[in-house]
């Protein structure tokens, strides 16, 4: 679970660690940055909405509820229709039902219509681009997995400090209908980066078939068999209830505390900002090869590092205190957001990649669902669970393995008569190579 898993990809096929490789990034990094910044950028949009249809702010907040519900919670499907389909006609699907999602929206007449269009349609939509964006990220880097992991990440604090001015001058110029048809254009790009996700194909010498592709499961659960995967979705799963606080309450304590809405708003802006360059820099110190094999202790820092500063944050007294808390909150969750799906890619592997995140995501929606939202103590007991169980269940077995592999080592000087060799084969050839016609070979 500590150490990176080199891959080979799912047909045999190493990682290029660049070339087409980098147009994928950047697909990802799109996709990573639409996924997370939309259901906060359509919140601009909210006040709009609450004075045409006569509702209270906990009537609108539900649209953000279910696009995030809808991205965690669909994840199994994902991956069942990655694992049949492929990543690109999953994400080509994906962009069109975002759109449309979004273009359905600006005709609706009631708060119920924008539940099912831009909740439920564009929140699957984003749900069907993000997980494949990340699958063939994992496959067309190995090597540099951490830095590229840490690049796309970076499409979300990127995105939202975008994405939020500009839904802010679409409802000024052109209403919240107009607003939802131009962001619903916007979201055609989605198609433009599945669109970049070219499968990886094994060359072909001669005239001979190429590699078998492995016969695969839609939904491979045999990933809770790996003890590394259950205690990483047990700690993501406590992480994500105090996770996601700081940054929706911050702006709101610092008005209790008499800051100008101004100021106030500022504060965000300095998080993200921090977020936008911690991100790559995790991901780059993550790549370093004495780093590597350490990443889930990183990672395990990082919420140790995030809950940390949450907890100490609370006793901030003034504006200047709130901002160092932005600050270094900024890096913490930069670090989260670069390492959490580089360690879980690091501890299944290619091959089960596409069903782990899913499941992963689906765990952590159930976790948000019926936990009750806190601060820095879950993600502080997260990064406890992740180290602790990493240490004690998971770091003996490499040594287990080695061992295993010496005592079956036969001696160095043992001989053996070439005489004794004959003699055996002769007298057992069922046993040695030669086949056997038994009814289960013979049918």
């Amino acid at each position: 679970m500590g150490g990176a898993v080199v891959d080979e990809g799912p047909t045999g096929i190493k990682a290029p660690d660049g070339g087409w490789g980098w147009a994928v990034l950047f697909g990802c990094f799109v996709i990573t940055g639409f996924s997370y910044a939309f259901p906060k950028a359509v919140s601009v949009f909210f006040k709009e909405l609450m004075r045409e249809f006569g509702i209270g702010y906990s009537d609108t907040a539900w649209i953000s509820s279910i696009l995030l519900a809808m991205l965690y919670g669909t994840g199994p499907l994902c991956s069942v229709c990655v694992n049949r389909f492929g990543c690109r006609p999953v994400m080509l699907a994906g962009g069109l039902l975002a759109s449309l999602g979004m273009v359905a929206a600006s005709f609706c007449g009631s708060i119920i219509q924008l539940y099912l269009t831009t909740g439920v349609i564009t929140g699957l939509g984003l749900a069907l681009n993000f997980q494949p964006s990340l699958i063939m990220l994992n496959r067309y880097f190995n090597k540099r997995r951490p830095m590229a992991n840490g690049l796309a990440a970076a499409g979300s604090p990127v995105f939202l400090c975008a994405l939020s001015p500009l839904g802010q001058l679409l409802q000024d110029h052109y209403g919240w209908r107009g607003g939802f048809l131009i962001l619903g254009g916007l979201l055609l790009n989605c198609c433009v980066c599945a669109a970049l996700m070219r499968p990886l194909e094994a060359s072909r010498p001669g005239s001979g078939p190429g590699p078998q592709r492995p016969a695969r499961r839609l939904l491979d659960l045999s990933v809770f068999r790996d003890r590394g995967f259950v205690i990483y979705a047990a700690a993501a799963s406590i992480m994500v209830l105090g996770l996601f606080v700081p940054p929706v309450f911050v702006v709101s304590y610092a008005k209790d505390l008499g800051v100008p809405d101004t100021q106030a708003a500022f504060l965000l802006t300095v998080l993200g900002f921090i977020d936008i360059f911690a991100r790559p820099a995790a991901g780059f110190i993550t790549g370093l090869k004495k780093v590597r094999p350490y990443s889930v202790y990183l990672f395990s820092f990082s919420m140790f590092f995030n809950g940390f500063t949450d907890l100490t944050g609370s006793t901030a007294s003034d504006y200047g205190g709130l901002v160092v808390f932005c600050i270094f909150f900024g890096i913490s969750y930069g670090m989260v957001g670069a390492l959490q799906f580089e360690v879980l890619m690091a501890i299944v592997g290619t091959q089960k990649f596409s069903s782990a995140i899913g499941l992963v995501l689906l765990l952590e929606a159930i976790a948000v669902l019926i936990g009750p939202p806190s601060g820095g103590a879950e993600v502080v007991a997260s990064s406890l669970v992740l180290v602790l169980g990493n240490f004690f269940c998971i770091k003996k077995r490499p040594e287990a393995a080695v061992e295993e592999g010496e005592r079956h080592k036969p001696p160095a000087d043992v001989r053996v008569d070439s005489r004794e060799v004959e003699h055996f084969l002769k007298a057992e050839p069922e046993k040695n190579g030669e086949v056997v016609h038994t009814p289960e070979t013979s049918v």
